[in-house]
């Protein structure tokens, strides 16, 4: 499994009572992006508003390592998706990748259940999330429930803020990772 940094201390369930409560799915918050260019980095903002509403405080900007929120919720940030991310999705029961799109999708914040599978991707160094799932299920046998939720960005530019409008898109994005996570 990869470098893990906590970010907080770990939730334990409270053993008082009579019956063992369900546990909870092992669950991978993913988000992608360049958080230098503008929008393009909403993933790690939404991120930080998911962890702050857990009670955790993450970094204004992201590191190199996975952060463990509780022991069953993880977050991990990076440029773009890769083969080498299919080990680590192999690890979780869920995972929410997080995005960042141009208007190619009618709605500001789309959630969408993903399925493994190929997807061609415009760009010949990252893959989609869908044929990440797909390299994890083939190669280790096992690929976690998986949604995308992709958030409308609106400028580009070399800067680490993100613009009015995709900054409002922050919160209610936000807001729908917690009411996944359950």
């Amino acid at each position: 499994m990869p470098d893990v940094e906590l970010a907080g201390q770990q939730q334990v369930p409270d053993s008082a009572h009579s019956q063992e409560p369900a546990v909870p799915p092992n669950t991978l918050l993913l988000g992608y992006g360049n958080v230098d260019r503008q929008d393009d980095g909403v993933a790690w903002h939404i991120l930080r508003e998911v962890a702050s509403r857990l009670g955790f405080a993450l970094p204004a900007l992201p590191g190199e390592h996975l952060v463990e929120l509780t022991d069953r919720i993880t977050v991990g940030f990076y440029l773009h998706l890769v083969p080498e991310h299919s080990e680590l999705l192999s690890h979780y029961d869920r995972v929410v990748f997080v995005d960042a799109h141009t208007g190619n999708i009618a709605a500001e914040i789309q959630f969408t259940p993903i399925q493994p599978g190929y997807e061609p991707s415009p760009f010949t160094h990252h893959l989609t999330p869908a044929t990440c799932l797909a390299f994890a299920a083939a190669i280790y046998q096992r690929a976690p429930q998986a949604v995308l939720l992709s958030v409308r960005g609106y400028a580009f530019e070399f800067d680490q803020s993100l613009s009015a409008a995709t900054a409002a898109l922050v919160q209610p994005a936000a807001g729908q990772i917690i009411t996944w996570i359950g």
